[in-house]
């Protein structure tokens, strides 16, 4: 093995829906590997101390999509009809890698599901069905966000020129002026999005037609900390931006080192 190829944790997709998992788990996996990572597969029906052990010999993680829907009760709503069950295993090992993220500022990498998921951690909330929430609001969206795995350009998101997902896509690498907005067109696979944001968590993209959030990421500036709404696992190898992201995601990983919070709470203190 590469001793500069950092491993990356990433949970199976799914403990309610193993098809999916065996489907889904091995196109992260290449995509991590292909951008000069080591793919390390969280299995989700083992007990939290083997997890523990597999999460610490990490540097980085990628939380995946999954057909589940988060627990509504954990950002204090009741489940709508329209929500998908839950996945208590996935949601687990979920929280056990976001504990160990943002507690050693392990660069962290949200991809749909994998989004919501750190926004629900940081006490954000999530709509639980676009379109029923479109209906109430008398709101006819122009875009589909669900319109199959084979389609790439499902809509087009602006994303904030200030922004690390700028810096990362932009044409120079390096993030430009606020009033300015880069356009992307992504793939598009949920029915649940982002509401409120949670704690430290800034809105970078939105969908350019209707709204809906498409990234977020993290307000700590020594941490990577990145969610996008779409699937770049999916396009990587069609797409030059989607390889970017993966690209920057494993080079935060090699880059890390145990930074643990406390540290990082001593740092601020003595800079005041």
């Amino acid at each position: 093995m590469n001793p500069r190829s950092p491993r990356i944790a990433i949970p199976e997709p799914s403990a309610i829906d193993p098809d999916y998992s065996r489907r889904s788990w091995p196109v992260y996996a290449n995509a991590v590997e292909q951008a000069g990572g080591t793919a390390v597969k969280l299995p989700l029906d083992q007990p939290p101390a083997i997890l523990a052990g597999i999460i610490s010999s990490c540097s980085g993680v990628l939380l995946p999509g999954s057909p589940a829907d988060i627990d509504p009760e954990k950002y204090g709503e009741r489940p709508a009809d329209k929500c998908n069950p839950k996945d208590p295993l996935r949601e687990a090992a979920d929280e056990l890698l976001l504990q160990d993220a943002f507690n050693l500022q392990k660069p962290l990498f949200g991809i749909c599901y994998g989004m919501q998921s750190v926004n629900v951690w940081k006490s954000g909330t999530l709509i639980q069905d676009l379109p029923s929430l479109q209906r109430e609001q008398n709101v006819l969206s122009p875009v589909n966000h669900r319109p199959g795995r084979e389609v790439q350009h499902a809509h087009v998101i602006a994303i904030r020129g200030d922004s690390r997902i700028s810096g990362i896509l932009g044409p120079t690498g390096e993030a430009v002026p606020k009033e300015k907005v880069l356009e992307l067109s992504v793939n598009s696979s949920h029915h649940q999005a982002v509401g409120q944001p949670g704690d430290d968590m800034r809105v970078v993209a939105r969908s350019a037609q209707d709204g809906v959030i498409e990234a977020l990421e993290g307000e700590t500036p020594t941490q990577f900390v990145l969610g996008v709404q779409w699937h770049p696992e999916r396009t990587y190898e069609a797409s030059a931006a989607s390889r970017s992201l993966f690209a920057a995601f494993v080079a935060a990983a090699r880059d890390w080192r145990p930074h643990p919070i406390e540290a990082s709470v001593a740092i601020s203190d003595e800079a005041k």
